[in-house]
C-alpha cells in the first residue's frame, strides 16, 4: 500500500476543542468522518428538542411555540451575527433548498434573468434556479474551479447579471470560494450576491457581506435535521413580496418564516449555535483546517486514492479519486459495514459541470483524530 508521509498532526493547541466536542456526545457507532452530511447532535441539544417537544404535548404547540419565541429570536440575532446582519434580517426555514425556494419565489425576478454561478454548482441549485425561469450563466473561474476574480470584474463590467450566486464550498469539493472577495466587487457593480453557505456555516468564516446567506443546521453547527435559515440584507428583503402579509409587527421577512415548522428543531438549532460561539469561531475554524490538512496528508495516495484539494486548504472536507477500477459507492458500503467508518460516495451528478467522476468525501469534525484517518487510510 502506497501511503503518505508519517507524522501528520491536527494542531496542539485546539486538542481541547476535539475532547470538549466528544465528551458532548453520545458516544459514536464507529468512526464518523461525514460532517459534511450530517454532524453529530450534542446530548444538550437533543435534550433541548426533546424538551420542546413535550413542551408541545403539555401546552399545545402554538402555546410551546410562544414560550419558545425569546430563544429563538436570540438565535436569530446570533446567527445573524455569524454572517454579518441582524436579527431582522434572519428566518428559519427547513433547509438550505427551500430557503433558496422561499427567495426565489418572493424575488420576482424578470423571467430570464441572468444568474452567474460557478460551473461546478450543486445541481439542485440550478434546477431551483431554472424553475422560477432563470439563466443560469457560468462565472469565470481558475484551473481548481475557485472564482477568477479579475475576469468576475470583466463579467460584471461588460455584460453583468442580475444576480450572482455563489457556493461558498461545495457539497463535491472541500474548496473554498473567495467569497468575501467577490461580495466587494458585486456591491461595487450593483449586482446582489447570494451565498450558498450549507457547507461553510461553522465551518469557515461567514461574515463576507453577502446580500444573501442561506444555510442548513445539521452540518457544521451540528443541529438537527429538517431546519434551515435564510438571511436577507434589506436592500435585497425590499424587493421580495410573500406570498401572504405577514403580521404588522414583526419585521417584513418574517412573513418568509413558515408556520408549519419543526419549532423543535429551531430550539436545537439555537442551542447548537450556542455552542458554537461557547466553542470560539476563529478556534474551530483553526482546528478544522489543521483536520482537513491532517486528512489530505494521510490520504493521499493511499492505495492509489488522490486527494482534490490542494493540501492547505482550509477546510475539513477532502475528497478522493478512486484507482482505476475501483468504485466509490461500494467503497463507502464496504467501509461503513466492515470497519464502521461513515463517510460519503458523491456521483457526477451532484455537480455535472465540474466532476469528471465519482469521488470519496471525507469531512471529520473537531472530536476526530489521526488515529481515525489512519484507520480509514488502512480500511482503503
Amino acid at each position: 500500500m502506497t501511503h503518505a508521509p508519517t507524522g501528520p498532526a491536527v494542531d496542539p493547541a485546539h486538542d481541547d476543542l476535539g475532547a470538549a466536542w466528544r465528551s458532548a456526545r453520545p458516544r459514536p457507532a464507529g468512526r464518523h468522518l461525514d460532517s459534511a452530511a450530517c454532524s453529530r447532535q450534542s446530548h444538550r441539544v437533543l435534550e433541548a428538542v426533546a424538551h420542546h417537544a413535550r413542551h408541545e404535548a403539555e401546552l399545545g404547540g402554538y402555546v410551546a411555540e410562544a414560550t419558545a419565541e425569546h430563544l429563538l429570536q436570540q438565535g436569530r440575532s446570533v446567527l445573524g451575527g455569524l454572517v454579518g446582519m441582524a436579527a431582522a434580517d434572519v428566518v428559519f426555514v427547513e433547509s438550505a433548498q427551500a430557503a433558496l425556494a422561499a427567495l426565489l419565489t418572493g424575488w420576482r425576478l424578470p423571467p430570464g434573468a441572468a444568474v452567474a454561478c460557478l460551473p461546478g454548482e450543486y445541481a439542485p441549485n440550478t434546477a431551483l434556479l431554472r424553475a422560477a425561469g432563470l439563466a443560469p450563466r457560468p462565472l469565470p473561474v481558475d484551473g481548481l474551479g475557485r472564482v477568477d476574480l479579475d475576469g468576475l470584474s470583466r463579467l460584471l463590467a461588460s455584460d453583468p447579471p442580475r444576480v450572482v450566486h455563489l457556493t461558498h464550498i461545495g457539497s463535491h469539493r472541500g474548496l473554498v470560494q473567495p467569497a468575501a472577495e467577490v461580495a466587494a466587487r458585486c456591491r461595487a457593480a450593483g449586482v446582489p450576491l447570494v451565498l450558498d453557505a450549507a457547507q461553510s456555516l461553522g465551518h469557515v468564516d461567514t461574515d463576507v457581506g453577502a446580500d444573501v446567506v442561506y444555510s442548513t443546521s445539521r452540518k457544521w453547527l451540528a443541529g438537527p435535521r429538517g431546519v434551515g435559515v435564510l438571511c436577507v440584507r434589506p436592500p435585497v428583503a425590499g424587493e421580495l413580496v410573500p406570498l401572504l402579509a405577514g403580521a404588522a409587527d414583526l419585521p417584513p421577512l418574517r412573513a418568509f418564516e413558515s408556520g408549519e415548522a419543526h419549532v423543535a428543531g429551531r430550539v436545537g438549532l439555537v442551542l447548537a449555535v450556542g455552542e458554537h460561539l461557547a466553542a470560539g469561531p476563529e478556534r474551530v475554524r483553526a482546528r478544522l483546517a489543521g483536520l482537513g490538512r491532517a486528512t489530505r496528508e494521510v490520504l493521499e495516495g493511499v492505495a492509489g486514492w488522490r486527494v482534490v484539494e490542494p493540501v492547505d486548504e482550509p477546510t475539513a472536507t477532502t475528497t478522493l479519486r478512486p484507482p482505476e477500477g475501483v468504485d466509490v459507492v461500494t467503497t463507502r458500503a464496504r467501509l461503513l459495514t466492515e470497519q464502521g467508518i461513515v463517510t460519503t460516495a458523491i456521483g457526477r451528478e451532484r455537480a455535472p459541470g465540474e466532476m469528471t467522476g465519482p469521488v470519496l468525501r471525507v469531512s471529520p469534525h473537531l472530536d476526530a483524530t489521526v488515529d481515525d484517518l489512519e484507520a480509514l487510510a488502512t480500511a482503503l
